[in-house]
């Protein structure tokens, strides 16, 4: 029987049914199972793939949107994965024209391996940032931290909610208020009263990721990653935007080392909405 065109092959919606698929593909190409991470985005995003007529999925990825939910002022694009025994065969290629053309006047995002840029290249997204992943035994030292920072609470998070819309420039709801549930830990700033940070531990297979880390400044990040990283007893990984030169150069005094980098792309817009001089890291690169 000959083989099927590529554009031919049927996309569906994944649902949470799909978590175990999704998380095996993920380790057929070499990716961690993470299957919290999965379970998080399938739950608040759309997610589409492509089932195998032997069982499991060809391909899969995941779109978060924010914003009004009838017209999202922005979407995230991650998990995009492709089954080894059928890589380089345009699947990739022809799952992200289905969601580009089915976000329609929708902006764009997502954060690109060395590998994926040129196909994303290729369907239009431009390069408008880097970003690098650190790993690693966080280390104590140093002066104390300037900023205090505390164990968020319920009567926190529509604050939280407020300051991450203003450093976004979106309206990420549906996504922040999982965090308590997801994270094993959240913190906050303070001033005076005013919320000036917050960020997030998660647990992902043997580490925690930091993000989202959202703070006033490189001091407020320092104590927030000081402050989680004394309630873990894993490695940490965050994704840290390489503008932020003073707070990586600190990360890797502390023993988090470079892994690799990811470009930040969009499409449909020049670049992103918000302050990035107060958005450190993202939740995760998966959805921004």
């Amino acid at each position: 029987m000959p083989t099927p065109s590529v554009n031919t092959l049927s996309i569906r919606r994944l649902t949470l049914r799909d978590l175990t698929a999704c998380a095996d593909l993920s380790e057929d190409r070499g990716w961690p199972r993470e299957e919290h991470k999965w379970g998080f985005l399938l739950a608040s995003g759309k997610a589409y793939g492509i089932d195998d007529p032997d069982g499991g999925l060809v391909s899969a990825c995941v779109l978060t949107e924010y914003g009004p939910r009838e017209r999202p002022d922005l979407g995230a694009v991650g998990m995009v994965l492709v089954a080894e025994r059928h890589a380089r065969r345009g699947i990739g290629r022809h799952l992200m024209r289905h969601v580009v053309a089915t976000a329609g006047t929708t902006p764009l995002t997502l954060y690109a391996t060395p590998d994926g840029r040129p196909l994303y290249e290729e369907l239009g997204f431009k390069v408008t940032g880097r970003a690098e992943m650190l790993r690693g035994r966080f280390t104590p030292g140093g002066s104390a931290p300037t900023v205090a920072t505390r164990p968020a609470t319920a009567e926190d998070l529509t604050r939280i909610v407020r300051l991450d819309e203003e450093v976004f420039g979106v309206d990420r709801t549906h996504l922040i208020t999982r965090l308590p549930a997801f994270a094993d830990r959240l913190r906050v700033a303070e001033e005076s009263g005013r919320l000036i940070g917050y960020a997030a531990a998660w647990p992902n297979m043997d580490t925690h990721v930091v993000g989202p880390l959202i703070a006033r400044d490189t001091e407020t990040a320092k104590a927030l990653i000081g402050a989680l990283a004394e309630q873990s007893d894993r490695p940490l990984r965050t994704d840290i935007d390489v503008r932020h030169e003073s707070l990586l150069t600190w990360a890797k005094e502390r023993g988090l080392a470079s892994v690799a980098f990811n470009s930040v792309m969009t499409y449909g817009i020049n670049d992103l909405p918000g302050d990035w001089t107060r958005r450190f890291a993202p939740l995760t690169v998966a959805a921004g």
